[in-house]
């Protein structure tokens, strides 16, 4: 008779630095696990026969084959079995939210002892990375086929990965100067430092994928140049046309996009100033308009540059969008939650800076179409708030550039590129699209997957069937 196993519900938690510490610095908050801390977490895993949380993950990696290869202390194998799918675990095993994905169906849910599974294919990449070499998969002989893809971000990087283990040639256009889309110019070095971002994309280039930086498709050159030359084109050019809420006052001094405000920190290594010369300028009242990840990266980024933080949301706590780790993160580090408050207009000084918001206060209504429920303004409520910036982080619309350029190319009413949902396939023979130009800003791991449907979808094309 077979003994039962005996569930282990107690979750093993990730070292990180105290809140009072990192509130001064830019180092990655998480430590991550340790081998003795992976190993725990890894024996708790009970190895379903129907293995839910594969289902759940948008590139479907294997996930109890990868956990019982850390329970039994194999972390070579486990690393390799993640890389058959998943050609950035460092990246996803940090930033990917495993908690409404794979994490979240998983069978010790039941008995309220969920896995962290995430955490684990963190250990593995790290563990990797720390023995000095990556096993390096066997590349086909050339198929004599070649591919452009349009952006080197999450789902462009998976595309790459896919089809250059498939034999054939891959170049990624770049429009900025370095590949990693949103994980370069929008995620901040603290909860994903750049080191781990290159390291996934030296892999890449190691394989054969061809890289060319500063390449604006659109503009250096047309996609129906380009397809002169390749067999097929996928475009992951991502969302990055920043939305404003069109009040009064948007133009003055000091009223930032997010994109603008990450990009100028991450990518232009601001927060490192004087080292690297693009400073932001030092302010002392930052409120930041949103309630997502993106608000939540703006506002912890304006604490550790040392100003008043505070996060300026229209709806209650229950109803931000972030990560509830992040929320957690941000709240201990002390940034301040105006909650149920919404702006009106931004009111500068004489030199055209802006120096107060004035907000409204609101209260919930019945539920809208994203099943939240509707904020409702209370009359007689606005107030002033002394502010010297404000980051805009609501949203985007991908960048209207290749769209506007590329003859008949079926757009959505927001820019996007309508894209079929499970090959990636547009209007346009040879083009492909996926990730955030097709839906709007997303998760990392929601443009990976769509990156590998398109990948397969591409291959068929390529090897002579229809992508279907």
């Amino acid at each position: 008779m077979t003994e039962k196993k005996v569930l282990d519900l107690i979750r093993r938690e990730m070292p990180k630095q105290p809140p009072e510490v990192r509130k001064f610095n830019f180092n990655e908050v998480a430590f991550g696990y340790s081998e003795e801390l992976a190993v725990e977490e890894a024996k708790r895993c009970i190895q379903c026969k129907k293995a839910h949380c594969v289902q759940n993950c948008p590139v479907e990696i294997d996930i109890p084959a990868f956990i019982q290869c850390v329970a039994d202390r194999n972390f070579a194998e486990g690393i390799r079995i993640i890389k058959q799918k998943n050609c950035l675990p460092a990246i996803c095993g940090r930033v990917c939210p495993q908690e409404d994905q794979c994490e979240k169906v998983c069978t010790l849910v039941k008995k309220e002892g969920q896995l962290a599974i995430g955490r684990i294919e963190r250990f593995l990449a790290d563990w990797e990375a720390r023995q000095g070499h990556v096993d390096m998969p066997e590349i086909p002989e050339w198929t004599g086929k070649k591919v452009a893809v349009i952006g080197g971000g999450p789902a462009g990087l998976t595309v790459a990965g896919d089809l250059i283990l498939r034999g054939h040639k891959v170049t990624i256009f770049e429009a900025l100067h370095k590949l990693g889309g949103v994980l370069v110019y929008g995620i901040p070095e603290f909860r994903l430092p750049k080191a781990i971002v290159n390291r996934e994309v030296d892999y890449l280039k190691s394989l054969g994928v061809e890289v060319y930086t500063d390449f604006v498709v659109g503009k250096t050159q047309t996609m129906d140049s380009l397809l002169e030359e390749y067999d097929a084109a996928f475009v992951g050019s991502g969302a990055g046309l920043p939305w404003f809420m069109e009040i009064p006052g948007e133009n003055l001094n000091g009223v930032y996009s997010a994109n603008e405000y990450l990009t100028r920190l991450n990518l232009m290594k601001g927060y490192l100033f004087p080292t690297y010369h693009t400073p932001i300028k030092a302010h002392k009242r930052v409120a930041v308009v949103g309630g997502g990840n993106v608000a939540m990266d703006c506002a912890r980024s304006a604490l550790r540059l040392g100003a008043e933080s505070r996060i300026v949301y229209r709806r209650s706590r229950e109803e931000l969008p972030a990560r509830m780790e992040e929320i957690e993160n941000a709240e201990e580090e002390g940034v301040i939650f105006d909650f149920l408050t919404l702006p009106l207009r931004y009111n500068g000084d004489a030199s055209g800076w802006v120096k107060e918001m004035i907000v409204q206060k609101m209260e919930l209504g019945e539920p809208d179409a994203s099943g939240r429920r509707r904020p409702v303004p209370i009359e007689g409520s606005e107030v002033a708030v002394p502010v010297d910036a404000v980051v805009c982080a609501i949203g985007n619309s991908p960048n209207p550039l290749i769209g506007s350029t590329t003859p008949g190319l079926l757009l959505g009413k927001k820019g996007n590129i309508e894209a079929d949902e499970e090959t990636g396939k547009t209007s346009r023979d040879k083009i492909w699209a996926g990730g955030d130009v097709v839906t709007g800003a997303a998760t990392v791991i929601l443009a990976m997957g769509a990156g590998r449907k398109a990948a397969n979808s591409i291959h068929e094309y390529l090897m002579g069937g229809d992508g279907e």
